[in-house]
């Protein structure tokens, strides 16, 4: 895995690869350093069989991530740097979301301007009961700039999503699962059971199983053509039906059966 004083990585046996922003003395803050490192970080986590999935969360309780670094980004100050700052920062999340097995943000703090898009770069969301997610861009007088907007709107609507950018809303861990943000609130800390019960279910899935519901998924997201889409699904169900792992579950279920 890669090396940076800011990015940690824990590889489980259980197929699950923790990815943490470890800068929680500032605030988890996205300079672009830690933009390359973290994908850095997806990339090769990603293209290894064995992993299942990956969980990305921030260090401390506060903040997942707090935005973009404004003292990284202090020297962006004309439209050729802007532009670069911003293909760069998009392309990191587009490594997470285009990683080819589940990327999950467990928010741990709050995710908050650039900290949210991250968040939405990410297949699912497990929300902390205390962190609140926001796209608060307007209050530096910017916009989104990663890929956020349009992941918001996809996400909540349009009206929803002009609602929390133009009100810099701070939506909790209830609003957010009830609006589909977060897909789960988790209630006892990262290390605790509701995460634990979230993922178990989906590291019982052969990685290829998981990769295969990444891809149609993925697919979606990219705008893929219902066709496309279908053949995506049927490429999918070759490589996992002619798996030895299915026909080994298969064996299982046709043994019990005749119990």
């Amino acid at each position: 895995m890669p090396n940076s004083q800011d990015i940690t990585v824990d590889q489980r046996a259980s197929g699950a690869c923790w990815i943490t922003i470890d800068r929680a003395h500032k605030h988890n803050a996205l300079s672009r350093p830690v933009l390359e490192a973290l994908s850095a970080a997806v990339r090769e986590a990603g293209a290894q069989n064995g992993i299942r999935l990956i969980v990305l969360t921030g260090a401390g309780e506060r903040f997942f991530a707090a935005g973009g670094d404004l003292v990284d980004l202090a020297d962006v100050r004309d439209e050729p740097a802007t532009r670069a700052m911003t293909d760069q920062a998009r392309g990191a999340l587009d490594v997470i979301r285009g990683c080819p097995v589940p990327v999950i943000a467990l928010l741990n703090g709050d995710a908050i301007g650039g900290g949210a898009e991250l968040a939405l770069a990410c297949d699912m969301r497990l929300q902390s009961s205390h962190a609140r997610i926001g796209f608060i861009q307007a209050r530096l007088a910017i916009t989104s700039a990663w890929g956020g907007g349009p992941d918001l709107c996809r996400l909540v609507g349009g009206a929803r999503a002009m609602r929390m950018m133009s009100r810099c809303e701070l939506v909790d861990a209830q609003q957010a699962l009830a609006w589909g943000l977060a897909d789960a609130v988790i209630g006892d800390g990262p290390a605790g059971s509701d995460v634990q019960a979230f993922l178990e279910p989906m590291l019982a899935c052969a990685p290829q199983v998981l990769r295969g519901i990444k891809a149609q998924t993925l697919a979606w997201r990219r705008g893929a053509s219902f066709e496309d889409c279908r053949a995506v699904e049927q490429r999918q169900l070759l490589d996992t039906w002619l798996h030895d792992d299915h026909w080994s579950a298969s064996e299982k279920l046709l043994s019990k059966a005749k119990k």
